[in-house]
């Protein structure tokens, strides 16, 4: 099998894209999760490439299992982010070989997906943002979208005061009937009130309630869904299968939303939506920023037997994320009735700017520097790209 030879990391604070070559000459572009990326860029290469370069690239899932096992002194978010770019660039490396998408490597077909329009801004007043979601209803065929109650991790105090009350009724009012209308509280309140507020959600017609209460306290979000009728979703956060086995075991929420890069890629969120199909549970996962976490959720919805009903898709742009300009070519995004495309062509279907790539941080690592006893000598700044 293809040995993997090259590991190369582009990388700003926000993005790092990853590119694994084999000996054949075969390459694939992955990312790791966003934010704090340039930080995420050298975990990767400290503590992925020695027991990733020279390794076979087709068996993804044993290569993954072999960092976890060797890295066991440092679980956590920042190996899951790094571990992102490795396995997201892999399934597009083996995609760009075999001539197939990742959808089709995955058990899945190409084609339409329905999704909705995701809203990330509290700033904004309740009257402003109905006439934005209704206006993108119109133009872009959207029938569901998401807003923001509550403030993030606000401990029960509002992002100001009475917003919560005064957006539930001015969205139902403007497009209840006409789209599905979920909302994100973003882990805003305590069980009394998160409770209250989904009493609130159920009377206007509102289907979806997520993170209604701080994530890491599964107990107080167990008590929240067992309250309500209206489906309590979450788990974006969560990287460790372990805490993935209790919230379903437990039945913390209705809907369980892993974010593929902060999981650690597709590999491990197959893993989530396996709990959650045998638990008769749907997946609906978490893709916050238009980076390639939602191409690879797109591929990823297409193929799960659980998929939720529709794939989040954010609709801020450079003015609200500059970061995400010009990281593709084209437009992979685009919206028609409703709903985006998963493309057919090989691996993910995208391919990465090369005029940023070039402002990016570079670093590669080669099987021939692999260095065991000078893990800091592993990758050259200076190389030519």
């Amino acid at each position: 099998m293809p040995r993997i030879v090259k590991l190369e990391t582009f990388a700003t604070e926000f993005v790092c894209f990853v590119r694994a070559t084999t000996e054949d000459g075969h390459f694939g572009w992955g990312q790791t999760s966003t934010y704090n990326a340039d930080i995420t860029a050298q975990v990767f290469h400290r503590q992925l490439v020695p027991w990733v370069l020279g390794n076979d690239s087709e068996d993804i899932p044993r290569l993954i299992d072999v960092v976890q096992r060797r890295e066991h002194k440092f679980p956590g978010s920042y190996r899951a982010r790094a571990l992102a770019g490795l396995d997201t660039a892999l399934w597009d490396l083996k995609g760009r070989r075999e001539g197939k998408s990742v959808v089709e490597l995955l058990g899945g077909t190409p084609g339409k997906l329905r999704a909705y329009a995701s809203s990330m801004k509290r700033d904004i007043t309740p009257k402003d943002e109905a006439a934005r979601l209704s206006r993108l209803c119109d133009e872009k065929g959207f029938d569901a979208v998401k807003f923001r109650i509550g403030a993030e991790c606000g401990d029960n105090i509002d992002e100001w005061p009475g917003r919560t009350e005064e957006i539930i009724p001015t969205m139902s009012k403007a497009l209840r009937g006409r789209a599905d209308l979920l909302v994100d509280a973003n882990s805003g309140f305590h069980v009394k009130r998160a409770i209250e507020v989904g009493h609130m959600l159920q009377d206007h017609g509102i289907s979806h309630y997520e993170e209604p209460v701080a994530y890491w306290d599964l107990e107080a979000t167990a008590e929240v869904t067992a309250a309500l009728e209206i489906d309590v979703t979450g788990g974006e956060q969560d990287w460790d299968l372990a805490t993935w086995k209790r919230m379903i075991a437990m039945h913390a929420v209705d809907v369980v939303q892993p974010d593929v890069m902060y999981m650690g890629g597709i590999c491990r969120t197959l893993e989530v939506a396996a709990m959650a199909a045998k638990a008769g549970m749907p997946c609906t996962p978490h893709a916050a920023n238009l980076s390639l976490v939602t191409m690879c959720t797109m591929h990823l919805l297409k193929a799960i037997p659980n998929a939720g009903k529709y794939l989040e898709l954010s609709i801020e742009g450079e003015d609200y994320y500059p970061w995400q300009n010009g990281l593709f070519l084209g437009d992979p995004f685009a919206v028609e009735g409703g709903c985006v495309t998963v493309p057919d062509a090989p691996g993910w279907g995208v391919e990465v700017n090369p005029a940023w790539l070039e402002k990016a941080t570079y670093a590669v690592a080669e099987l021939g520097d692999w260095a065991p006893s000078a893990y800091g000598a592993l990758y050259d700044t200076n190389k030519p790209r």
